[in-house]
């Protein structure tokens, strides 16, 4: 008896009128390392920290420095590297010792989040320091002093981890940035200590403050409470509505006028008359100047003498030691201008 003949395996391939066929193979791009399975977003909303005036207590909350200077993600990809600042805004080119130090790290894909920052003598960060090596406020200088203090990882080699825990996130952003060493990335390290023990230490050493983080949390934008921070020294923005003018003092600036939001209106908080350098007073009242209006953007009932009404654009990062009764600022010091890259946001009241 003799068998029937065996059918053909691939019955598609040996049919030349066959209706369907194999699509045509392309050719694979050497610059894709694996598969991408979540597109790199061109940008992610920062996670921002809500302020708190003591730490939260629990295991669930991881403790870190606070730094003041720049918020950046850090984009890598096999094409380049970029640098995203909080508003959106493409500063690559200004930071080009991040840019060279994220080139070296060992990822293909990936979105670093941290802060810019520049640091002192003492080794605390010094946002008046970091704005001097960009050039000023509006400046376009490049900065090769800053190093970039990472804190979080949003992306890696084609995963989107923003729906991921935050004890995972860390654990994965410790395995691609080196410990210790000098480069210009370097990670802000969780320090294992209770809250309040840490903010206390942080005060004595001159530094600005802690940040307390969910451990169990994931990445959302905006002031969640996720994130929370914790200052020794209280500071805000607060636009500027006037000043005062004064032949005696840097810039003729005799004081800055001051307003916060109250129920998203303007409303006067007080002045500020020091913290003043004499390199950037005079950029100040230049700036002031383009931006002179008649009338005042806000109620003031107070008696200063020769005051100059401005457009409430400008945003002065202000330390102060608490509010008084009546909602103004007790012994403010001016630190600087925020520059719009930077998104500055005005003190809510």
């Amino acid at each position: 008896m003799t068998k029937p003949p065996r059918k053909p395996s691939k019955p598609l391939l040996g049919e030349t009128e066959a209706p369907i066929r194999s699509r045509p193979r392309k050719k694979r791009d050497p610059a894709q390392h694996q598969l991408t399975l979540d597109p790199m977003p061109p940008r992610i909303d920062p996670c921002l920290a809500l302020l708190k005036p003591r730490p939260p207590k629990g295991r669930q909350w991881a403790f870190e420095v606070k730094w003041d200077g720049y918020r950046l993600a850090i984009h890598i990809e096999p094409k380049g590297v970029r640098v995203i600042t909080r508003g959106g805004h493409d500063w690559t080119d200004r930071f080009p010792a991040i840019v060279a130090a994220a080139k070296r790290l060992a990822v293909s894909t990936a979105i670093l989040d941290g802060e810019a920052v520049v640091f002192d003598e003492l080794g605390r960060s010094d946002f008046g320091k970091l704005q001097q090596s960009l050039g000023g406020r509006g400046g376009s200088r490049t900065s090769w002093e800053s190093v970039c203090m990472v804190f979080d990882l949003l992306y890696l080699d084609g995963r989107d981890l923003t729906e991921t825990e935050f004890t995972a996130r860390r654990h994965l952003l410790e395995g691609i940035v080196p410990p210790g060493g000098e480069e210009a990335i370097r990670l802000s390290e969780e320090i294992e200590a209770d809250g309040e023990t840490l903010l206390r230490i942080a005060c004595e050493h001159g530094l600005e403050g802690i940040i307390a983080k969910d451990r169990n949390s994931t990445y959302r934008g905006g002031r969640g409470g996720e994130w929370q921070k914790i200052k020794c020294v209280q500071s805000d923005g607060f636009a500027i509505v006037g000043y005062q003018r004064s032949s005696s003092a840097f810039g003729n600036i005799g004081a800055l006028l001051l307003a916060a939001r109250r129920d998203g209106q303007l409303v006067y908080v007080g002045s500020v008359g020091t913290g003043f350098k004499a390199s950037e007073a005079m950029n100040l009242r230049a700036a002031m100047d383009k931006r002179k209006v008649s009338a005042p953007a806000v109620r003031y009932t107070g008696r200063r003498k020769n005051l100059i009404w401005i457009k409430p654009t400008l945003i002065a990062e202000i330390e102060y030691r608490a509010w008084t009764h009546d909602g103004k600022l007790r012994h403010p010091s001016y630190k600087g201008l925020r520059d719009a890259a930077d998104n500055p946001s005005i003190c809510e009241i």
